[in-house]
């Protein structure tokens, strides 16, 4: 009876309770090494994740100099030490937009020209052994040409790693300052450089912990002990470790072991519900997890600001797309903003990124089904396919209009751009390299067509292109040898004796293979190219060179309003004069063109320079501009050239009576009168009766060489004739 008993007691209750406490330690001990490993994962992603996100620091922090550095304006502010536009848009700007906590100019020789710095911060000679290798490492591949790295994305090589800034990590990044444009050329290695500086154990780690949820992430010189927490090491290039970043892991397996133990202990029928509750919950943090991965794949092939494709995608996609297009057609078009960097300049940043923003919103409504890209600052790519690709004119013509209508900024503020459109078609398999190539030369085009407007590719945009780009690099050659640009003089005559009054003169290129250019031709072209300075030097020196030799003459230059408008021009001049020994009073300056919009007021300081020294100034083609009659009220000019197109046309009553109101403007304001373009007697006798003082054209003289100019001027007096 009592074996009876016993034997109920071990089936009803000791089996059960053996067997549910066999299986509740069974899982127990599964799920407890369950959790650990998933916790083991969860850390190793976790350090995985803040090691990556550091590395992704040192590109960022380069990319973000690169909005300041990459910059016409900058490369004019840093060559002229203009401290306080500095001040607004490499230093504070930088600081407030990126969190920059020092940002530093230095000149080409590594000297300090600005400083920004958000406290007291690290003394000099201790921040200076911190950047100096890495600016001088950047400035010996600046100066070899190297610019491996480079892409559509990052504009410009640089040198970053982490560092200690005295007893502080940091991560320093050095950039070069660069023209955006390539107007502004600067010999490799000589460029003033950028310096960024993120201390990383300031407010850093707490903004990576709150951005990427690690929580109490923390900053340390040496790993932690506490084994409730992880860490990785940060570590430079040269295998140097600063210090480390360790924080309290997210442990999911642990969370939810502990959610489910008390279940456990109750009864063996919670087991399945605790399992259940236990993949439950694996099933959302790992949801959670892919969710975060997904987020992250999406950055990595989209642009932050506007959320439109980044160029990687862009390609990527195209690429496949042309791979499987068999005989369909497929469009490309490339879309830059016209006047977009005015908008920056007269609104700032802020307004030009909203400016992007509002872009891409348009370019989305009116085209839904297309893959957008946005591929630079205001450049955007477009991919059309099926009937889109076939109506690809159309589409390009409604993006024009579309991006022709008033944007409105905030507060108030209207911002009217445009846009210009270059067009590419394939059909069937094309290589995606040469299809985004031919619309980049077709957007060239539509640009130079005077922008606003699309144009599609054809075979002939690429030999005009490559014929423009040989022009170009043959117009480097010329200004770097210093021998192809020539100086001719043609000269002035008086009317009232006949004498040679004085001389202008004129810049011909001559081409080895091509004989002369015209000058119509090259001068805009060194404008656009930044060389216009370069070939003013030139002439400049060699008209010093003659007056050296010819003490009576007097001799005028023409000058492009771009040269005026350049910070020290005044002095360049004036120095150049002094060190020939030429007195001022013996050179004048044409000006060519209307006035710019002087917002720095550089153009007037340097006439007003100029003028105080002794230089005197005609307005040359008088009558043709729009601004000519108010450009004599704004330059306190002494002489006017009556263009040569009014002269031509002498016998036209209009024309005569527009000549006579120039020379009684003239004399009314106590301006010398030269008339251009004289090329038969009854022009000549027309403007003596007028009233002019000087003439110049081919019937006096052709334009002479230098030493058909010692000639002329040494020989007895005579007519002079073209050499």
């Amino acid at each position: 009876m009592i074996k009876q008993m016993q034997s109920q007691w071990f089936l009803r209750f000791a089996l059960p309770a053996t067997l549910s406490f066999t299986i509740c330690g069974l899982l127990y001990l599964t799920l407890n090494w369950a959790a650990l490993r998933i916790d083991e994962v969860a850390e190793t992603r976790q350090k995985g994740l803040v090691t990556l996100t550091v590395s992704k620091l040192r590109t960022a922090i380069a990319h973000d100099q690169e909005s300041a550095t990459v910059w016409d304006d900058a490369v004019r502010n840093a060559i002229a030490r203009n401290l306080e536009w500095l001040d607004t848009n490499v230093g504070a700007w930088m600081h407030t937009y990126f969190g920059h906590d020092i940002a530093l100019v230095l000149s080409a020789d590594r000297n300090l020209i600005y400083r920004f710095s958000t406290e007291d911060g690290p003394r000099p000679d201790d921040l200076a052994r911190a950047y100096l290798p890495l600016a001088e490492r950047l400035q010996e591949r600046l100066a070899s040409g190297d610019t491996e790295g480079t892409n559509e994305r990052v504009l410009s090589i640089g040198e970053a790693d982490l560092v200690y800034v005295g007893l502080r990590p940091a991560i320093v990044s050095v950039k070069p300052i660069v023209s955006d444009s390539g107007e502004i050329q600067q010999e490799p290695g000589q460029e003033n450089l950028h310096v960024a500086v993120r201390f990383l154990d300031g407010n850093l780690p707490n903004e990576i912990g709150t951005e990427y949820e690690f929580s109490d992430l923390q900053f340390s010189l040496a790993p932690t002990k506490d084994l409730s927490r992880s860490f990785v090491p940060l570590i430079s290039h040269s295998g140097v470790v600063l210090g480390y970043f360790h924080w309290i892991p997210f442990r999911p397996g642990s969370s939810v072991l502990q959610a489910t133990a008390p279940a456990l202990v109750l009864a063996f029928v919670a087991i399945a519900a605790a399992a259940s509750l236990f993949g439950g919950m694996i099933w959302r943090r790992g949801t959670r997890l892919a969710s975060s991965r997904a987020e992250l794949l999406h950055q990595a092939s989209h642009d932050s600001l506007t959320g439109l494709a980044n160029r990687a995608h862009f390609n990527k996609e195209l690429s496949k797309r042309l791979e499987g297009a068999s005989e369909d057609k497929l469009s490309v078009l490339f879309v830059d903003l016209d006047r977009f960097k005015a908008v920056n300049d007269t609104f700032g940043h802020p307004a030009g990124d909203k400016l992007i923003t509002m872009v891409a919103t348009r370019l989305r409504s009116l085209l839904a089904k297309a893959l957008i890209a946005r591929i630079g600052g205001d450049e955007f790519t477009i991919l059309l396919e099926g009937d889109d690709a076939q109506r690809a004119d159309q589409i390009a013509s409604q993006i024009i209009k579309c991006l022709n209508q008033p944007f409105d900024l905030e507060g108030g503020a209207h911002a009217s751009i445009g846009a210009s459109v270059g067009v590419a078609t394939s059909s069937g398999k094309t290589d995606y390299l040469e299809l985004t190539r031919q619309a980049d030369i077709a957007l060239y085009h539509s640009k130079a067509a005077g922008r606003n407007t699309y144009a599609i590719f054809g075979s002939h945009m690429d030999e005009l292109l490559q014929k423009r780009r040989r022009l170009e690099d043959d117009l480097r050659e010329a200004v770097a040898s210093g021998i192809q640009i020539q100086t001719f003089y043609q000269p002035v005559f008086s009317l009232d004796d006949g004498k040679v009054a004085s001389f202008e003169a004129l810049a011909r290129w001559m081409h080895p293979r091509q004989g002369f250019i015209s000058p119509e031709i090259f001068i805009p072209l060194a404008e656009e190219m930044g060389l216009i300075h370069e070939v003013g030097t030139l002439v400049l020196r060699d008209v010093c060179k003659l007056l050296f030799e010819l003490p009576a003459i007097r001799v005028a230059i023409n000058v492009s309003v771009l040269e005026l408008s350049s910070p020290g021009y005044a002095l360049r001049v004036i120095g150049t004069l002094a060190a020939s020994h030429i007195d001022p009073n013996r050179l004048e300056i044409e000006l060519t063109e209307s006035l710019p919009v002087d917002k720095d007021g550089h153009f007037i300081n340097n006439v007003a320079s100029l003028r105080a020294a002794g230089v005197s100034f005609a307005i040359d083609d008088f009558g043709t501009g729009y601004a000519s009659f108010s450009r004599v009220q704004t330059i306190d000019a002494d002489r006017i050239k009556i263009d040569k197109s009014f002269v031509d046309d002498m016998d036209k009553a209009d024309n005569k009576a527009i000549v006579m109101a120039i020379i009684s403007m003239a004399r009314a304001k106590g301006l010398k009168i030269t008339a251009e373009g004289v090329e038969t007697e009854a022009q000549r006798a027309a403007l003596q009766k007028l009233g002019c003082d000087d003439l110049q054209g081919f019937l006096l003289s052709r334009p002479l060489s230098e030493a058909a100019v010692h000639l002329l001027v040494k020989g007895p007096e005579r007519r002079a004739v073209a050499v």
